[in-house]
């Protein structure tokens, strides 16, 4: 990233430039590729994708600084440079270059508050906030969780509200606040009530709908030792997943395994965690580390047979 990202602030254009002149169909080009992007990411995972994300970012970047265009053009090309520099961090992330992915968060931002687009700066914000959370900056997270959602006002359409309540609900339960955690959760499946076909949303909350805030709830309750909540909203979420999205499947079959582990149901626990396993995802860390997590959590009934099995293979 330090080859083409200038100190200070880097979606400042240039003070002279020689580029083309840079109008909306060129721009209307790069956000039809971000959405691309986005789709690649549910079957294309972060070691394999990081390559073109960074390619496509950095073009878009140096069309932005060295490209001619009018005021309208630029504010429509940062809101574009902030959208891929959120799926960019997520597939940085995915391939665990988390510095990186933190980086280009933050060209993020800076370019969805140029650009005066405060929903988009809170999905960047969240994504960030997401990120410290699991990486053991639980205050740090609880905060720009929180500015995030600010950020995005309460205008803002439901999906958009459901899913940066949701990631404040995550930052507080991994700093172990149970209370307000629950009641984050509450607050993000009230919004999404509010959304309705008719109701506009930006593209990419294409993927925020009911069944994915069930499997965000879940996360939250197995992690707040909750198995009895847990274990029926996943294996209800799972029964119709679309499997060609393994990467998710095996992330949310994770989750699953967790908690069957604190219901005390070794075996369950042993057939999930094989069903996990047998998805593979070497390009992702996120489920590598998954794995580590499940693994680590199953030794605990290494005296069941099935579990032995597993942890011996």
């Amino acid at each position: 990233m330090a080859d083409f990202l200038p100190e200070g602030d880097p979606p400042s254009p240039l003070s002279a430039r020689s580029g083309r002149r840079i109008g909306s169909g060129q721009v209307a080009d790069l956000a039809q590729r971000v959405h691309g992007l986005r789709l690649a990411d549910d079957v294309v995972y972060g070691k394999d994708l990081i390559g073109p994300a960074l390619r496509e970012l950095r073009a878009a970047v140096k069309l932005y600084r060295e490209g001619v265009h009018t005021d309208e053009v630029g504010r429509e090309l940062l809101r574009t440079i902030g959208e891929l520099a959120q799926i960019a961090g997520w597939v940085a992330s995915d391939a665990g270059e988390h510095a990186e992915a933190e980086r280009i968060y933050r060209l993020g931002m800076s370019a969805a508050r140029a650009a005066g687009d405060g929903v988009l700066s809170g999905n960047v914000a969240g994504s960030l906030a997401y990120r410290w959370s699991n990486t053991g900056r639980t205050a740090d997270a609880v905060g720009l969780a929180r500015a995030a959602l600010e950020d995005a006002g309460l205008d803002a359409p439901p999906k958009a509200r459901a899913l940066y309540l949701d990631r404040v609900a995550w930052a507080h339960t991994r700093a172990g606040q149970d209370r307000p955690a629950m009641a984050a959760l509450g607050e993000a499946a009230e919004a999404l009530v509010e959304d309705s076909a008719g109701t506009e949303s930006p593209s990419y909350l294409y993927w925020m709908d009911a069944g994915e805030l069930q499997v965000l709830e879940a996360r939250v309750y197995t992690e707040l030792r909750r198995p009895l909540r847990a274990v029926p909203l996943l294996t209800d979420v799972l029964e119709r997943y679309d499997a060609s999205h393994s990467r998710e499947l095996a992330l949310y079959l994770s989750w699953l395994a967790v908690a069957y582990a604190d219901a005390n149901e070794p075996e369950a626990a042993a057939a999930t965690t094989s069903r996990m396993l047998a998805l593979g995802q070497s390009g992702s860390e996120r489920t590598a580390e998954r794995t580590r997590i499940v693994l680590d959590r199953l030794r605990a009934f290494r005296d069941v047979p099935e579990v032995a099995e597993l942890l011996v293979s």
